[in-house]
């Protein structure tokens, strides 16, 4: 069995492509797709926590699942040169994770 070809991948920016710094995400989920949200948190106190979302990107079911596995892979990669990730005990794992 031959083993396809690798695509020559050429990567360009729009030209309002922009970066921004997200500790905030939330997810939605349809039958059709994945609606990623992402945001700035701030906790102005014990009892009060601000989010400012700045974008929101539809992604298939396809694209969430691959998104998925190339996050895992990193996560391991991550966590095998600088430890372990540790998360907040307060954040369940079916709430918002933010």
């Amino acid at each position: 069995m031959a083993i396809p070809t690798q695509p020559n991948i050429k990567l360009a920016n729009a030209p309002d492509y922009r970066e921004n710094y997200a500790n905030s995400v939330q997810v939605r989920v349809t039958v059709w797709d994945f609606f990623l949200v992402f945001g700035t948190l701030q906790q102005q106190s014990e009892v009060q926590v601000d989010i400012t979302n700045f974008q929101g990107i539809y992604v298939s079911p396809q694209q969430a699942k691959a998104l998925l596995s190339i996050l895992q892979q990193n996560v391991v990669q991550y966590e095998n040169a600088f430890g372990e990730i540790k998360l907040d005990p307060r954040m369940a794992a079916t709430g918002p994770v933010h």
